[in-house]
């Protein structure tokens, strides 16, 4: 009995603590008083309904006066209670059902309530009563909520940039708290016509709080695009569309009192955008200036000043900052005609961000001086147009004086070309030779067929014929047979040709540009076995990369397609055309050894 009597006044014992820590935990919890509206703006037909929650029971529960409104329904009481790995969640809900009695803006007061002793008050919301609606009340289906909370934006930095000034569209994909956006995909990606463009890869969606339209979201930056406008005027920028695969909650929940959420998908736009832009001013336009809009530094430098004859310095015009790096050209130096000058190797270091290119790009001369003398190289001015004052602005470059300390002596004027001075003959020795005395001259007039090399040639020449006849015709067999081949080699005459053409038409930068296009088309039509309908920057660099192509040929052959492009609306000099014609040879050359 005694041992019975100890064993039940532990067990209630053990229950007192258990108790004893739940209640320490429970009021451990932070308590939470909140209240919640159905819609911040109504008609005046339609109802509203008010939600007062807390996690902690309570009492005197004191609801506001609710003004501008009458209580059609409540309070009604809800309440959910449940056990999660120990841990007791609990919910109380007072609901009221209110319809306006006028239009206008009102104020939803703060609700009261006592919990463990203390009084806990809920924040005032206001709400907007507007006309009476069509559809009073209508429930609103998962894709109304999905339209009204989600919204694709592309903002532009310029709305009137001048021609070649770089503007940037920036695409955010606004979302509601209320939703959640679970994947996407493009639908429509804009071709920014009568652009130069170049997207700026964004490498993690990363959520950022915002507001749209005065109320908050979250926004998630989804593309980068700095544009360079090639034409004056008013310009469209063509709308993004995507796909958004949502998450959007309804009024249902399910067995433990969570809401119950539907999947659906939405096609969203970021809509057109008009931007005006302003051509460059035609007064104080320089006479050298060739299209450069930014912020730039020009200089000229020489490897050396002071060299022997035949030996070669490096020349090197450089242009630095921040602008349309890429679209324009860099001016030439004067140099002395008696100075042999190579075609210059084009360079460039250039970067784009988000405020559009910066880096600098560089021709570098080779020179190899023939004769002993000082040779100036003369000031050379680069011009451009700086958006930020609307101004002209021009740099001059410092005199160079190149000094040659040895060699042959040349003409004292250094405007003459060394090939028109005269050249010294140098003997061999072997300017005159002895009249050969044995002739083994032959008599004239002599013609025996039979026993000759053509007798015996006629002879031979029908059995040679034979397995020759027979072997060029299997083999044109073979060949009539093989339609993939004959489409090959097809394609790649047509390569050949358009790259010839485009070499007859170096000068002719649309013609060239047209021609060598073509080629590069042909050529990957014969060696992927692609029709040229199917041709897409993308496409042609998953493939290549998939054929194991070295990532600096694919670059160069998509550097080309892009020049090709840019040509139609960019100057290009001869040098250009040159280094673009054989760049195509040494990039077919190299995908050669891949494909």
């Amino acid at each position: 009995m005694q041992v019975l009597k100890g064993n039940i006044l532990f067990i209630l014992g053990m229950f007192l603590l258990t108790g004893l820590h739940s209640y320490a935990q429970d009021n451990a919890e932070e308590i939470t008083f909140t209240m919640n509206l159905s819609k911040e703006e109504l008609g005046l037909n339609e109802r509203l309904r008010v939600d007062f929650t807390m996690n902690k029971d309570g009492d005197n529960f004191k609801p506001p006066q609710f003004e501008g409104f009458k209580v059609v329904m409540g309070p009604s009481q809800s309440i959910s209670s449940s056990w999660v790995n120990g841990k007791r969640s609990f919910s109380k809900t007072y609901t009221y059902i209110l319809v306006p009695t006028a239009r206008g803006n009102f104020t939803i007061n703060q609700a009261t309530i006592e919990i463990g002793g203390q009084t806990y008050k809920t924040t005032p919301k206001k709400v907007e009563v507007t006309a009476a609606v069509d559809k009073p009340n209508s429930q609103k289906t998962v894709d109304d909520v999905a339209d009204e909370s989600l919204h694709l934006v592309a903002e532009v930095s310029k709305g009137t940039p001048y021609l070649n000034e770089a503007v940037t569209v920036i695409y955010k994909l606004y979302v509601s708290p209320n939703i959640s956006v679970t994947n996407y995909r493009p639908l429509d990606n804009p071709t920014y016509n009568n652009f130069w463009s170049q997207d700026i890869p964004v490498t993690k969606h990363t959520a950022q709080n915002g507001t749209y339209q005065g109320k908050p979201y979250r926004y998630v930056v989804l593309k980068r695009v700095v544009l360079y406008p090639q034409k004056s005027g008013q310009l469209n920028i063509e709308p993004l569309s995507l796909e958004i695969f949502v998450d959007v909650p309804t009024d249902k929940r399910d067995f433990f009192g969570g809401r119950i959420y539907t999947q659906t998908s939405k096609t969203v736009s970021a809509g057109s955008r008009t931007i005006n832009v302003k051509p460059l001013p035609e007064a104080g336009k320089p006479a050298n200036f060739s299209g450069a809009v930014g912020d730039f530094d020009f200089s000229v430098t020489t490897s050396k000043t002071q060299l022997n004859a035949s030996e070669s310095l490096q020349a090197k015009v450089e242009v630095s900052g921040k602008g349309n790096l890429k679209l324009f050209q860099l001016p030439e130096p004067e140099l002395p005609s008696s100075l042999e000058v190579y075609d210059p190797e084009y360079d460039e270091d250039i970067r784009t961000y988000s405020t559009g290119m910066e880096g600098k790009v560089v021709n570098n001369y080779t020179i190899v001086p023939s004769f002993r003398g000082k040779y100036p190289i003369p000031s050379i001015s680069f011009s451009y147009f700086n958006p930020r004052n609307g101004k002209y602005e021009t740099i001059n470059s410092d005199e160079i004086n190149i000094e040659v300390v040895e060699g042959p002596a040349g003409n004292t004027d250094n405007n003459v070309s060394p090939s028109t001075s005269k050249q010294l003959v140098v003997p061999t020795g072997e300017q005159f030779h002895f009249i050969n005395i044995n002739p083994n001259l032959s008599p004239i007039g002599v013609n025996r067929f039979f026993g000759s090399r053509l007798f015996f040639i006629l002879l031979l020449a029908p059995l040679l014929l034979i397995p020759m006849t027979i072997f060029a015709f299997k083999k044109r067999e073979a060949i009539a047979s093989d339609v993939v081949g004959n489409k090959i080699k097809k394609a790649n005459k047509l390569a050949k040709k358009y790259l010839s053409t485009a070499k007859k038409e170096l000068g002719n930068k649309e013609a060239f540009y047209v021609a060598l296009e073509k080629g590069l088309h042909n050529y990957l039509k014969a060696k992927l076995h692609i029709e040229t309908s199917e041709f897409s920057k993308d496409k042609i660099t998953n493939i290549l990369s998939d054929k194991k192509v070295e990532k600096d040929d694919i670059d160069g052959f998509i550097a080309l397609l892009t020049s090709c492009e840019m040509a139609r609306y960019s100057p290009f000099s001869n040098v250009q055309m040159q280094q673009d014609y054989e760049k195509a040879s040494e990039v077919i050359s190299n995908l050669d050894k891949h494909l």
